[in-house]
């Protein structure tokens, strides 16, 4: 379980003010009480997706959306605490529904981004190895 401090969403609300479905999420994390898992789960509901409450549903969600967040574009930002140009880039990318882009790149950033990072890589150097 995530749970997000006040301080860390103030972070974030500052790195993203002026993504307002950026600060909108942090909102509803916010009215969570910091935890990620639960705010994700009612964002995804509001944005039509019919989410299991099962513990790791964000995990499976966020794994869905590792290519773009992983990429090398993005991986050094991500390492120093940076999220805006990951959330930036997949808003634009319009790959993952605008309310769960915020806990999906928070989740990644959370849980240790070379762990979330590292299956996609193990997969690129077995591919390149055929």
């Amino acid at each position: 379980m995530i749970i997000l401090t006040s301080q860390e969403i103030a972070q974030f609300r500052s790195q993203l003010a002026t993504y307002p479905e950026a600060l909108e999420a942090l909102d509803q994390i916010e009215d969570c009480e910091g935890d990620l898992e639960d705010a994700a789960i009612s964002m995804a509901i509001h944005a039509g997706q019919t989410p299991t409450t099962s513990e790791n549903w964000l995990d499976g969600l966020a794994k869905r959306f590792r290519v773009k967040v992983c990429h090398l574009d993005y991986r050094q930002d991500l390492l120093e605490g940076k999220i805006t140009a990951v959330v930036a880039g997949l808003l634009e990318s319009k790959a993952c529904p605008e309310l769960l882009v915020v806990p999906v790149v928070i989740y990644a950033l959370k849980t240790g981004v070379e762990d979330f990072c590292k299956p996609l890589e193990y997969k690129l150097e077995t591919s390149e190895a055929d």
